[in-house]
């Protein structure tokens, strides 16, 4: 468990968000995201407030708890979520900045989406699911490790078949062999 004293939750721009206690610096682990596990179908019975739980797998999510519970998300995040419950910082974080990350980057469930309002130079202007960001942000977050474990294997399933379709002769000589 990562101690919490290194964030503090206050109130910014887009309302309650964590910020940073004192500097952190890029590489260093912020917080773990923890709470009770819970399913698809209770995330939706949650109501609005789904908005507070991550994405684990197909069909599990963390309900979390505070400080990561107020972590806001931005197009252009100065944080990353890595192994698949820790937030990292992507570069150094000053004191009372705030610390938002990509919510694509936990996301693979083709229902929840949302309006962004970071208002950053390159927003998205709607926060949906990992397989619909460009390709080279996708290849991004990838590279540095910031997308959670069941979407990589998904992505990784979903390439391994794109192959094996784009070259059906392949699979006439593995069937010989």
């Amino acid at each position: 468990m990562i101690p919490d004293e290194k964030v503090i939750v206050m109130n910014g721009r887009l309302g309650r968000g964590v910020h940073a206690r004192y500097p952190i610096v890029a590489g260093e682990r912020i917080l773990e995201f923890d709470g009770p596990l819970l399913s698809h179908d209770d995330v939706l019975a949650l109501g609005d407030a789904q908005a507070y739980t991550i994405q684990m797998g197909p069909d599990e999510y963390i309900d979390t708890r505070p400080p990561g519970r107020y972590t806001n998300h931005s197009c252009e995040p100065n944080a990353g979520v890595s192994g698949d419950r820790f937030l990292v910082a992507l570069r150094d974080i000053a004191a009372a900045e705030e610390i938002q990350f990509d919510y694509s980057t936990t996301m693979s469930e083709n229902h929840w989406t949302m309006d962004c309002r970071c208002g950053r130079p390159r927003c998205r202007r709607q926060i949906r699911d990992f397989h619909f960001l460009p390709p080279s942000l996708q290849a991004y977050y990838i590279r540095l490790g910031l997308v959670q474990s069941f979407i990589m294997r998904e992505w990784r399933n979903k390439v391994a078949a794109e192959r094996r379709t784009a070259d059906p002769q392949r699979l006439l000589r593995v069937r010989e062999a």
